[in-house]
């Protein structure tokens, strides 16, 4: 899928209900919830909380056969946010913007999310067991486009790392360890997203070292480098493809 052009003219579709809307008494900083929650603290803590439990309950039901489709990543969205909010499981009908950049507009998510079930998510998942470099590159792949496409109002990026560690366990790894909390964080998170980018021009080698490094932070000490993909046997700069 090709990023978003800055066209003059462009029309996007008007956003219409709850999914457009501020909760009542948050001072716009809390969208329209279930259970009435105005600061966005709590929110934060009350869909963390959800994440939690939805990603205990699909320990159980994803195996190393099941492939990711369109249905599924709707089904775990609403079944993490179901309970806060009541456009979960639906894709987005706002646009959606982070400094300069624009996501594709919300018109055209439900083709680029069948375009990605029929490319990425068919070819690339189940993810199978083999060298924690393959495992990654398959990862970096749906993840990025995952996140190219947005399709949800709110929670695309806990969504796209919840699939990453089930791709990671299909492949009988760890899960990856991201170190976005404590001493180090903001330039974690940097780097993650830089690599991110990235993958949105298909440049996917960026995103593949983060994912084999936050895969190996998990691994046995006793895995050599070149037992955890460290070890490219082709000489090539830092995050090529």
């Amino acid at each position: 899928m090709r990023l978003p052009s800055d066209q003059p003219g462009r029309r996007y579709r008007r956003p219409e209900g709850a999914e457009a809307e501020a909760q009542p008494g948050s001072r716009g900083r809390v969208l329209r919830n279930r259970l009435g929650i105005l600061r966005k603290r709590e929110m934060d803590r009350a869909e963390h909380e959800a994440l939690l439990a939805a990603q205990s309950r699909y320990l159980e039901r994803i195996t190393p056969e099941t492939q990711f489709t369109a249905a599924l990543l709707r089904e775990m969205h609403r079944d993490w946010l179901g309970g806060i909010y009541a456009w979960a499981g639906q894709y987005r009908t706002v646009e959606l913007q982070k400094g300069d950049f624009t996501w594709p507009p919300a018109s055209r998510v439900a083709d680029n999310v069948a375009a990605f079930e029929a490319g990425p998510l068919r070819e690339l998942t189940p993810c199978r067991p083999g060298p924690l470099r393959q495992a990654a590159r398959r990862m970096a792949e749906v993840h990025a486009e995952f996140l190219l496409i947005h399709p949800f109002r709110e929670g695309n990026g806990r969504l796209a790392r919840w699939v990453a560690g089930l791709m990671a366990l299909q492949a009988g790894l760890p899960t990856p360890q991201y170190r976005f909390e404590g001493r180090g964080s903001a330039a974690e998170q940097r780097r993650y997203l830089e690599a991110v980018e990235r993958g949105y021009l298909g440049e996917h080698g960026w995103l593949t070292d983060y994912f084999v490094e936050a895969l190996a932070r998990r691994a046995p000490a006793t895995a050599s480098p070149r037992d955890l993909g460290l070890v490219d046997p082709r000489p090539r700069r830092l995050g090529r493809p």
